[in-house]
């Protein structure tokens, strides 16, 4: 296992739960807000999803080992509200 997946594991696991909540609480909130500035509906999965696409994006631009993190860390965030692996 990659040392960046390690890292993004112990970052979803411990200090992301710490600064902003339970994850399932948090991206509830998160698709809210979303949902009110769209004036659609967003769910959590969705969150998670759009929050992977930004990664992508950014780290096909240029890479970064932190957009690695956030793109393994937005996956297990992902996996854990759906129960289930991701996949693209």
């Amino acid at each position: 296992m990659s040392a960046l997946f390690e890292q993004a594991k112990n970052i979803v696991g411990g200090d992301r739960r710490d600064d902003y909540g339970p994850l399932r609480e948090s991206f509830e909130r998160i698709a809210m807000v979303w949902s009110g500035i769209l004036k659609a509906h967003v769910t959590t999965e969705q969150v998670a999803l759009c929050m992977i696409g930004v990664k992508i994006v950014r780290e096909a631009n240029k890479h970064k080992d932190d957009n690695v993190v956030d793109l393994y860390g937005y996956t297990l965030c992902y996996e854990r509200l759906t129960g289930q692996p991701y996949t693209p």
